[in-house]
């Protein structure tokens, strides 16, 4: 049972006189035990939760008072036996709820129940958590079963529960770092370390006289994929300028992500890699799209002869140290920084941040990637905020022409062109960054294929890379998704389970000798993956397409591509570079972008509650910045500007 609550922080006269304040607000009957810190969160242990369970208001109150969120356990003299309170629970928990897993982690004195249907676990009004909850007084959480099978899921979880101790130790400690009351800070400074003036390695410094953070710590997609090879000329170019910013990584504080692509995760492994064992907050999707995402870059580097910047050990080490943080959840990440995430549209559990710094000194809101417009998988990024001083705004497409068509008008394009393709004889190719755009393409192919009698094209539609991966991480957080998309997959009718869809078995090579079809291949720069080797084997055949619907960034094949190169060196089976002539059909639709477009951007802003003061531009090509800024400080009458990487901004 816990209580959420924002707020001022720890008083300064201690841990054990906020402690000493929580026991004396508690029942005598509910047998406190004691307090500890616990990440952001305090822990209480009581012997008789059966009062908190009679009376949610107790911890309302407390919350309230103390502004800091509560999380009420049972001691563990008080919880009945594991398999006790497994068969207790297995008989209390309808049948229909298809429970995959009871899992008891007594260092948190928390079960957890995995099932295909948590609303049944739950329960109207909470009635049947409440219930296990109040019998066997272990406090019980839920976990959904993806309707896919889900490798990445199943790992994940694993790995939390068999370092269960490591987590505990780990988050007291932190508990006591956040904690550690730091006084007035006298200015508040922004340091541009990856992302300014071009797209890649995403990463910003916050920083006080006190606390130090970073939001997003990503790799460039080219250079990254090379690795540490000696021969990469542009491998300083994959990394944020961490080695400027003048603090070791053991004075950083936090690290704060917004969403799981690589160009805004890819380089936090090797944090941990060299001695960071701090905090990584994140929404609760991000945790497993980065194990996904991550994990494959180690080993695309390997196939690509590269040696990968660290290993599957730095990616467990960072997963064991994020802290997931639900939109709108305020959080204490130090006595003086609250962090708050919301919705940005752009992927699932992508957010923007709000930062609160001191008693009201400053906020920023920072919008990592974003979308404000329509997509058929997530509703608009938010645009109401306590307060913001500082606007930090990608401008991917914020150039003066980076106007997309309408949605409709795009979806039409798109299978018009799989149409006359398919009818040409031929195959299409639809390179596809496995996560977002992947599957938001997977519910237009759903639609259109399967409801419209003149797109019932009677043709495979392959999936292959981390699509199918991907798409399964969907279904075990559909509460992220929009709701009409959410009720199908809590009625067992995901759309990402068509039987128009066709997991790729066998060799790729296959599917070349076959007859026509649509393929959607992870790999959506053409820089490695699935696509490029379908590329290889499609791009000499006039007959066949491939259809560009996301953004490709400079020096991507898919970009050289797409500006119309007429042929390219790949690599054989040998891995002997050979050329290949680019006769297929190129097409790009732009309407399917997980970026807010020119017009979308400005409207974000616009719409803002309250308006911002300052606006900095970042995440776009140096022009699309620098003319984005010029724009919205025109329109605002704000002090708007598009720094570059290694400016440091006084902000306060």
């Amino acid at each position: 049972m816990q209580e959420p609550i924002g707020g001022a922080g720890i008083p300064k006269a201690g841990a054990e006189s906020l402690f000493d304040k929580i026991k004396e607000m508690l029942p005598s009957e509910a047998g406190f035990v004691k307090a500890e810190f616990e990440g952001p969160d305090i822990i209480v242990f009581l012997k008789n939760s059966k009062i908190i369970y009679e009376n949610e208001t107790i911890i309302r109150g407390i919350a309230s008072a103390i502004k800091k969120k509560i999380i009420v356990r049972s001691d563990s003299s008080a919880l009945m036996p594991p398999e006790e309170a497994k068969a207790l629970i297995e008989s209390i928990v309808p049948k229909e709820a298809v429970i995959a897993s009871i899992r008891f982690v007594p260092e948190f004195s928390e079960v957890y129940i995995e099932a295909l249907k948590p609303g049944l676990v739950i329960g109207k009004g909470g009635s049947t958590l409440k219930s296990i909850g109040f019998q066997t007084r272990w406090s019980p959480k839920i976990l959904r079963t993806p309707t896919m099978s889900s490798e990445t899921v199943s790992k994940v979880r694993q790995l939390f529960f068999g370092e269960s101790d490591f987590r505990k130790k780990f988050l007291i400690n932190l508990g006591k770092s956040i904690s550690k009351p730091l006084g007035n800070s006298e200015w508040f400074k922004a340091t541009a370390l990856g992302g300014y003036r071009e797209v890649g390695r995403s990463s910003l410094l916050l920083g006080t006289p006190h606390s130090n953070i970073i939001i997003d710590c990503g790799l460039s997609p080219e250079p990254a994929i090379k690795g540490l090879d000696a021969n990469n000329g542009d491998v300083n170019k994959a990394f944020p300028y961490l080695d400027s910013a003048n603090i070791s990584i053991n004075e950083l504080d936090a690290v704060i992500l917004t969403h799981a692509h690589m160009d805004h995760i890819g380089f936090v492994p090797y944090l941990f890699k060299y001695g960071y064992e701090g905090p990584v907050y994140c929404t609760p999707p991000t945790k497993e799209l980065a194990a996904l995402l991550l994990n494959d870059y180690v080993k695309l580097v390997q196939r690509s002869g590269g040696t990968p910047l660290y290993g599957e050990k730095d990616i467990r080490s960072m997963l064991l140290h994020m802290v997931t943080r639900d939109y709108g959840e305020v959080t204490n990440i130090t006595d003086e920084l609250k962090l708050t995430y919301h919705n940005a549209g752009h992927i699932l559990g992508s957010a923007t941040v709000h930062l609160h710094v001191g008693e009201g000194m400053y906020n920023i809101v920072h919008s990592g990637d974003m979308k404000y417009g329509f997509t058929r998988l997530y509703d608009p990024a938010s645009t109401r905020y306590p307060r913001v001083d500082s606007l930090f705004l990608e401008s991917t497409y914020g150039g003066q022409g980076d106007i997309t068509q309408n949605r409709g008008v795009a979806e039409h394009e798109i299978m018009e062109t799989i149409k006359s393709t398919i009818q040409n004889n031929g195959k299409v190719l639809i390179p596809l960054f496995a996560v977002g755009r992947g599957q938001e393409i997977q519910l237009v192919m759903e639609n259109y294929m399967a409801a419209q009698a003149q797109y019932k094209l009677d043709v495979p539609v392959y999936l292959d890379g981390m699509i199918l991966e991907a798409s399964a991480i969907h279904t075990a957080y559909p509460e992220y998704l929009k709701e009409s998309l959410r009720d199908r997959i809590l009625n067992n009718r995901s759309p990402f389970e068509s039987e128009i869809f066709e997991v790729i078995k066998g060799e790729r090579s296959e599917i070349n000798e076959r007859g026509p079809a649509i393929i959607l291949a992870s790999g959506g720069m053409l820089n490695g993956g699935a696509s490029l080797d379908y590329f290889r084997m499609l791009a000499e055949d006039p007959r066949n397409s491939m259809i560009f619907v996301g953004y490709n960034s400079v020096n991507s094949l898919g970009r050289r591509v797409q500006n119309g190169i007429h042929e390219v060196p790949l690599p054989d089976e040998d891995g002997k570079l050979m050329p290949v002539k680019v006769n297929m059909n190129i097409k790009t639709v732009e309407g399917f972008s997980g970026h807010s477009d020119r017009r979308q951007l400005i409207s974000f802003v616009e719409n803002l509650k309250p308006r911002p003061r300052n606006i900095f531009t970042m995440h776009g090509e140096e022009q699309k910045c620098e003319d984005l800024a010029r724009t919205l400080g025109r329109i605002m009458h704000c002090d708007a500007r598009a720094p570059m990487n290694l400016d440091s901004i006084r902000l306060k």
